[in-house]
Formats: C-alpha cells, sequence, structure tokens
C-alpha cells in the first residue's frame, strides 16, 4: 500500500515541482514589471479575481458543465447505436460514414453561427454544439473496438451457434468496451471545446463570462474562466479513468488505457 501511494508520488512530483516553479516565475515576471499586469496578470491577482467573483464564476461554471454532460451523454447514445448499427449493416457504413467524416472535419466555429440560426440563442445551441464535436470519437472507436473482436473468442462463441444479435451483445461490445471508453475520454475533452465555443456564440456559461471579460479588458477574469474550463475537463477525464478502472478492472485492456 504504501509503496504504491509512494511510486505514485514520485511519479507526479516533478510535475508538480515544475507547476510551483512555472508560477514562481510568473509572479516574479509580473513583479517586477516586466509584463503589465494588465496584459498578463499574475497568479496571485488571477487567484483574487476568483474568490472575489466565486458566485458569478460557479454559477458560470455549473451552467457550462450542465450542457458538456447534456452534450456528451447523447453523444454516447448516439456514437454507440451509430457503431452497432454500421457494424451490423455494412452497407449503411459504407454509405453513411464518410459523410460522418466529413461532418467532423468542419471546425465547429464555422457551423455555430447556424446552431443559433437553427436552434436559438441559449442552452440548446450550446448543447448541439458539445455534442457535434463529441460524437465522431465515441462512433470510430467503437467501431474499431467492434472490428477487433479476437477472432479465436468469435470461433469458440461460435460452438454455442449464437444469433448475430447475441454475438455482438455478449461477445462483441464487452470486447469493445476498452475502446468506447477511450472514445469516451476524448470527447469528454472536446465537448468542454463545443460547450465553450457554443457559449462564445450563443450565450450563457463560462464561454460568455470569458467574452464579456475580453470586451472589458479583465484579463485577470479570462484567465479565471480558462482555469474553470480546464478544471471541468479534468474532472470528467479523471472520472472517466475511474469508469475505466473499475468497468475492466483484471482485464489485460487496462494497460492501454
Amino acid at each position: 500500500m504504501l509503496s504504491g501511494a509512494w511510486a505514485w508520488l514520485s511519479d507526479k512530483l516533478p510535475a508538480w515541482v515544475f507547476l510551483m516553479l512555472l508560477l514562481s516565475l510568473w509572479q516574479w515576471v509580473v513583479a517586477e514589471k516586466w509584463v503589465a499586469s494588465y496584459l498578463l496578470p499574475s497568479p496571485l491577482q488571477i487567484f483574487h479575481t476568483t474568490v472575489e467573483l466565486w458566485p458569478q464564476i460557479w454559477a458560470a461554471t455549473l451552467a457550462t458543465a450542465r450542457s458538456i454532460l447534456w452534450g456528451l451523454g447523447v453523444s454516447v447514445l448516439i456514437g454507440v447505436t451509430m457503431a452497432l448499427v454500421f457494424f451490423a449493416i455494412p452497407l449503411v457504413r459504407r454509405a453513411v460514414l464518410p459523410f460522418c467524416i466529413f461532418f467532423q472535419t468542419v471546425p465547429i466555429i464555422a457551423i455555430a453561427p447556424l446552431l443559433v440560426i437553427w436552434f436559438g440563442f441559449g442552452d440548446p445551441t450550446v448543447r448541439a454544439s458539445a455534442f457535434i464535436v463529441s460524437l465522431f470519437p465515441i462512433l470510430a472507436n467503437t467501431l474499431t473496438g467492434l472490428q477487433e473482436t479476437d477472432p479465436q473468442l468469435k470461433e469458440l462463441f461460435r460452438l454455442y451457434k449464437p444469433t448475430a444479435w447475441q454475438l455482438i451483445v455478449k461477445l462483441q461490445i464487452p470486447s469493445a468496451l476498452p475502446y468506447i471508453l477511450t472514445g469516451i475520454r476524448i470527447s469528454a475533452g472536446l465537448a468542454v471545446i463545443g460547450a465553450i465555443v457554443g457559449e462564445f456564440i450563443a450565450g450563457g456559461g463560462l464561454g460568455a463570462m470569458i467574452d464579456a471579460a475580453r470586451t472589458q479588458q479583465r484579463v485577470d477574469l479570462v484567465f479565471s474562466g480558462v482555469l474553470m474550463s480546464s478544471a471541468l475537463a479534468l474532472s470528467l477525464v479523471f472520472t472517466i479513468e475511474l469508469c475505466s478502472r473499475v468497468l475492466l478492472r483484471g482485464r489485460p485492456y487496462l494497460r492501454k488505457l
């Protein structure tokens, strides 16, 4: 137990030491007035701003978090479903998947104004933006996982003469679970980006707060919003990592995640 904790601490300690050195250097540079504080506020100034405006920042963070979770949750549901359909019906995959790939290449900032026209200002546009950018990694990873099922396991499973549906549900979906979780972990970060971009255009949440702070030249508040956005993304990734360790406990796939 102690050896494991010490190994974890030894692994993370260099990153924390580097962060402390970076923050100290940043504080010193601003304190020496090498960079104007209205261009680059010091870490202490950002901290004081965050504490002073915490109710406003926390309310914006909760609004963004709700949109992220909604968009990510729907992308998981639809992405996994689409992957199953593409896997079970190759003709549908060949007909539709190229358009999914093409749609993924379109920058979300380019279509965000269209989302406002279609869904209006507020949460619907933000959620749609988070959903769009987080869908494809889940779809692609789930489809890859279904296709990468061990052939020997499939041959062994066929000895019991399962139906095609039983083969998918009882063998291929469990085998694809590590890939699905990896796709969700990738999509979690993208959902944060999509939600913030949607809020820049449609208003609300951290995106609107950052945009308003920009117009007011409140760089310290911009940094606070950026840090809260990063905290949301890291929290999501950490939660998904914990779920992965619980669901894949004892599986060799875990070493790949």
